[in-house]
């Protein structure tokens, strides 16, 4: 009989699997060919671990084979750059073309934009606010360098700050000019006055006038001075003594000329300190005529009565007495050149140049002093005719008084352009020349 054993399990041979034996299916065991044994240890093929990622990828292919299908959205075509930039140029553009509009320099415009719209004038207003204030600073620089220069590198620079004042000015509008300007606009005020314009424009052309005058000086300062300095040199490289005396006339020309240029300009102011240096050199140079020093001395006079003689001439008119005191001058200048004897070779021939120069200056005054006379004269005879036109103006005699005027009209018009009596005479005359259409 089978013997059943619980709880303990047959150890297997070595090589072999170790089998339960299985109890047959009624109450007694019959005897019988073995059963096949079953292996108790059989190992089953277990299912592998999946990661997230793949079940993350399984349920959501079980998604969407449950979703139902929708068509993919169709993508609109992007809109292009040339729009966005054609629709930012309108953007931009349209309210700058109204700006500018309002803005043109169209006479009267200005007015009619202010008094509706004056917040788009910001611009005008700007611009004329700027050239307001640059033409009142460069002013005021180009005249403390114009006419209080210290170099020549000062009248430069005045005359660019004066060019950019008047640039400036050219800005402002020329409306304000019949009355005084205002414009307001909200919080910003602008003011300009006639009178403010009419004194910058007339600064202005002062200006220019004086810086003219001070750059021909300049000029005339730079020419002689290069012209000493040939003298100089052809003076030194001359080699006969024809050539070294006209190498000196040269050079003595060159410092008579130093003294013509007008002493009110820096040029004249500069050219006043050099003359003492360069005559020095020159007397130590040339050795001035021989060494004579009498000869010197009254060169020397003559040349001081005659800057000084040139220097009142100048800015005419003058007065009768003042030509003569001017003539006296010229005279006393040429009355010491004719000391000089003959005898001093170099001395004189320097002298007669002088004096020749100096007699026809003494000419031109005697005849501006022959004008001036004569047109007083005139002019005091025609005074005294209108008075007696005045007196008997009562009178009844037509031709009487068309013969006054024509007389007083004759006597006016001998009046000489340049006399002191010259702008009184011509507005007398004007006037008797309208009453004289009056009476005929």
């Amino acid at each position: 009989m089978a013997i059943f054993k619980f709880g303990s399990k047959a150890k297997a041979k070595s090589g072999q699997q170790p089998v339960v034996p299985i109890a047959p299916t009624s109450g007694t065991v019959q005897a019988s060919s073995p059963q096949p044994a079953v292996p108790v240890n059989v190992t089953v093929q277990q299912p592998r671990s999946k990661t997230l990622s793949q079940l993350e990828a399984e349920l959501e292919a079980q998604r969407l084979s449950t979703r139902p299908h929708t068509p993919s959205p169709v993508s609109k075509p992007k809109q292009g750059f040339f729009n966005k930039l054609l629709l930012l140029a309108l953007l931009l553009g349209v309210p700058v073309g109204i700006v500018t509009l309002a803005n043109l320099p169209v006479p009267g415009w200005h007015n009619q934009v202010a008094k509706n719209v004056p917040i788009l004038l910001f611009p005008t207003y700007s611009t004329w606010d700027r050239a307001h204030k640059d033409a009142a600073d460069n002013l005021n620089q180009a005249d403390q360098l114009i006419n209080r220069p210290t170099s020549a590198a000062d009248l430069d620079l005045g005359g660019k700050k004066l060019a950019i004042a008047k640039e400036a000015l050219n800005k402002l509008p020329t409306e304000f000019l019949d009355e005084d300007f205002t414009r307001s606009l909200y919080w910003y005020s602008w003011y300009v006055s006639r009178s403010g314009f009419t004194i910058a424009r007339t600064q202005v052309g002062t200006l220019e006038s004086k810086l003219f005058q001070e750059q021909n000086a300049q000029n005339l300062l730079s020419q002689t001075e290069a012209g000493i300095s040939q003298a100089k040199q052809q003076y030194q490289q001359a080699t006969t003594s024809t050539d070294k005396q006209l190498a000196a006339t040269s050079w003595q020309g060159g410092l008579s000329k130093l003294q013509q240029i007008p002493a009110a300009t820096l040029a004249g102011r500069d050219a006043q300190k050099k003359l003492s240096p360069y005559q020095k050199e020159f007397q130590e140079t040339v050795g001035l005529f021989a060494g004579n020093e009498v000869t010197r001395n009254l060169i020397g006079a003559a040349q001081q009565f005659a800057w000084q003689a040139a220097k009142d001439g100048q800015n005419p008119p003058h007065s009768a007495v003042k030509w003569r005191q001017i003539t006296g001058l010229w005279e006393q200048a040429i009355a010491r050149l004719k000391t000089i004897p003959p005898t001093d070779l170099g001395g004189y021939a320097e002298a007669q140049k002088l004096m020749a120069e100096y007699q026809a200056n003494l000419s031109a005054i005697n005849a501006r002093l022959d004008v001036e006379q004569n047109s007083v004269v005139a002019f005091e005879r025609a005074q005294a005719e209108i008075n007696m036109f005045i007196k008997l103006a009562s009178s009844s005699d037509r031709n009487g008084h068309l013969s006054r005027l024509q007389s007083i009209i004759n006597q006016l018009e001998k009046v000489q352009p340049g006399t002191t009596p010259h702008l009184e005479a011509q507005q007398l005359l004007i006037m008797a020349r309208n009453k004289l259409q009056q009476l005929k």
